[in-house]
């Protein structure tokens, strides 16, 4: 029986409140260890890795860089870097989410989405990179196929998948960035595929973004053939939504969490993105710091800074 992800499990924990040093999804190479403040305050001791992808004005990726060269800052506090690797050879670990719920098969999407991703999975990953599938559809997630080097489970399960129910987009993203962290490789990437209609999550945006920005994986989105108004207008359930409150809500979703969203019409177009994701994964500089938090505080906001003023700098915005 294949794994399934449940949304109930991510609506508790918002429930509890938790600070974001204690959110119970756990980090790989993350250390936590408690000390307490005698005199107020208890704190958490926390290693966050970031992502971090740096351009020039005309969009090149920058790869000359060094540790001394960054900067890093916690809700406005410097932070010494701890951990630093910028390696073009490091193999990736990919997780897919690609939504399967019944309005991907109109207008072919489903089909040319398969294609992408099998094009993907056979000439764009190399031999040591590893990759997931996770479909979502009818308020749950499927762990199609587990991160592995072999792509023949992935390529399999995504042949024979047909699309069918309702779209729970925010309560797939709530859950997916957790399950992309139990991959082997440092460098890693959720990367979700669907048309947007959002008509059966038990989260608001809002809900699945605290979450999703909780652990350290950029996520990736391309939103392919995205219905206009007139279109949304004819789906039940789906009362006030629009094409542009879909794109908002995906780039949210990717800005937050340090990755980067597209909006595509065309099976070409939907080809080069998906290179072009590959490409930006192995110019990425992966960094480290170590976090004191204090758990009365919430939210941590992260900014990181290089020399140059004309570098445009992607990592995610906090946790």
């Amino acid at each position: 029986m294949k794994d399934r992800v449940l949304v109930m499990f991510i609506l508790a924990l918002l429930a509890a409140g938790r600070p974001a040093g204690q959110a119970s999804a756990q980090v790989k190479g993350q250390d936590k260890a408690q000390v307490q403040d005698q005199a107020v305050h208890e704190y958490v001791v926390r290693a966050i890795t970031l992502a971090v992808t740096v351009q020039d004005s005309k969009g090149r990726y920058v790869n000359n860089l060094t540790q001394k060269d960054f900067t890093i800052y916690e809700n406005n506090k410097k932070k010494p870097i701890t951990y630093f690797m910028h390696d073009f050879g490091a193999p990736l670990s990919l997780t897919v989410l690609l939504d399967v719920s019944g309005s991907m098969a109109l207008e072919n999407k489903m089909a040319e989405c398969k294609a992408v991703l099998r094009d993907l999975a056979t000439r764009l990953l190399r031999p040591r990179d590893e990759i997931a599938l996770l479909f979502f559809a009818d308020g749950e997630v499927e762990v199609a196929a587990k991160h592995a080097v072999d792509k023949s489970l992935f390529l399999a399960e995504l042949d024979k998948v047909e699309a069918y129910g309702q779209t729970a987009l925010n309560d797939a993203v709530a859950v997916s960035p957790e399950f992309a962290t139990r991959a082997l490789n440092e460098k890693r990437a959720l990367l979700l595929i669907t048309d947007g209609i959002e008509n059966d999550s038990q989260s608001t945006p809002e809900q699945a973004l605290e979450i999703a920005r909780r652990v350290d994986v950029p996520i990736y989105i391309i939103g392919y053939k995205i219905p206009r108004n007139e279109q949304l207008a004819a789906h039940k359930r789906v009362a006030g939504l629009t094409s542009a409150g879909i794109v908002a809500t995906l780039e949210k979703f990717a800005r937050a969490t340090g990755g980067k969203a597209w909006f595509l019409n065309e099976p070409t177009d939907l080809a080069e993105v998906v290179q072009e994701i590959r490409n930006e994964q192995a110019h990425q500089y992966i960094i480290g710091y170590t976090s004191y938090q204090d758990t009365a505080d919430l939210y941590r906001w992260i900014r990181v800074q290089t020399p140059s003023a004309k570098h445009k700098i992607r990592t995610r915005q906090g946790y």
